[in-house]
């Protein structure tokens, strides 16, 4: 599986952008999607995460009400809808794919990366 994620870019502080990651090669039949990011100088850190069936659906807590994490099945895509963007959301933002239906926090969960993108909040 090949993820491939985009819709980074440069947005000033309240601003909105929307991520995607796309996903190629042989698929698993359920699996668990999630969005984490690494900040400059900082170690990788979760963001959002969506079970198989919708449940659960876990947020980092300072992104909470501000992000939104969906995927279009039959598109193999996960989204990372990004609102009331704040200066410390600028980070490079990654994909994740796991290979069970379960969705957590923790990065080793997932088995398959995107390549990142880069989210740049100004104030």
């Amino acid at each position: 599986v090949q993820l491939q994620a985009s819709g980074g870019g440069s947005v000033q502080a309240g601003g909105s952008l929307r991520l995607s990651c796309v996903a190629s090669g042989r698929t698993h039949v359920s699996y668990a999607v999630a969005w984490f990011r690494r900040a400059p100088g900082k170690e990788r850190e979760f963001v959002a995460a969506l079970g198989w069936h919708g449940r659960p659906t876990l947020y980092e807590d300072s992104v909470k009400g501000r992000f939104t994490i969906s995927r279009d099945g039959a598109e193999n895509t996960v989204n990372l809808q990004m609102s009331g963007l704040k200066p410390e959301d600028t980070a490079v933002y990654y994909c994740a794919r796991s290979r069970t239906s379960v969705a957590t926090r923790k990065q080793y969960d997932y088995t398959y990366w995107g390549q990142g993108t880069l989210v740049t909040v100004s104030s």
